[in-house]
C-alpha cells in the first residue's frame, strides 16, 4: 500500500523579534496535515533555532540559493505562509525585488498560482509609512491573503487560517 503524500507548505521566516516562535506555526500546520519546509531570510537565521526546526520538519532550512546541479532539498509547495513578515520583506516582495532566496520564492509564487498568506510583524511606526500600505495593496491585488497587523499582538496561526478562508 502506498503512502498518501501530504501537501507541502513553505513557511517563510523573516528577521523579526518573534521569529524564534516559528515552531508554533510549524506544529499547527503539521497538525492540519501539512508537510512543512522552512525558508528563512539570511538575517532570520540568527533569530531561529535551525537545529530544532530541522528536527521538527525533517528538512534543512533553506536560506541561500543552491548551486547548479545540487538536488532540491524541498518538494514544491502547494501553499506558502510568510510569518513573521517584516517591513523590508513586504516592501521588496511587492516591488518584485528578489535579492534573497526567500524573496525569490515569494516573487515566483505569483506565477505558480498557489495560495500565499502573510502575517506582518513590524512596528507601528513602520506600518504608518505610506510605502507599506501601497505594498500591501499590491500584494492583495496579486491574490496574497494578508492578515491584519495588530501592534503588540502576534498570531502564529492567523496566516495559516487565511489559507482555509
Amino acid at each position: 500500500m502506498s503512502e498518501v503524500r501530504k501537501p507541502v507548505l513553505y513557511v517563510v521566516v523573516c528577521a523579526a523579534g518573534v521569529a524564534g516562535g516559528v515552531g508554533e506555526l510549524i506544529a499547527a500546520a503539521q497538525a492540519e496535515g501539512w508537510q512543512v519546509g522552512v525558508v528563512a531570510t539570511p538575517q532570520a537565521m540568527g533569530f531561529i533555532d535551525a537545529e530544532a526546526i530541522t528536527a521538527q520538519t525533517g528538512y534543512p532550512i533553506r536560506s541561500a540559493w543552491r548551486r547548479p546541479g545540487e538536488p532540491r532539498p524541498l518538494p514544491d509547495p502547494e501553499a506558502i505562509v510568510v510569518s513573521p513578515a517584516t517591513f523590508n520583506t513586504v516592501n521588496k516582495w511587492a516591488l518584485g525585488i528578489s535579492d534573497t532566496l526567500a524573496l525569490g520564492i515569494l516573487c515566483e509564487s505569483y506565477g505558480w498560482g498557489i495560495p500565499v498568506a502573510v502575517q506582518p510583524c513590524l512596528s507601528a511606526a513602520q506600518a504608518a509609512h505610506p510605502a507599506y500600505e501601497q505594498s500591501l495593496a499590491r500584494l492583495r491585488a496579486m491574490g496574497v491573503r494578508v492578515a491584519e497587523f495588530v501592534p503588540g499582538a502576534y498570531s502564529w496561526t492567523r496566516a495559516l487560517e487565511l489559507l482555509r478562508d
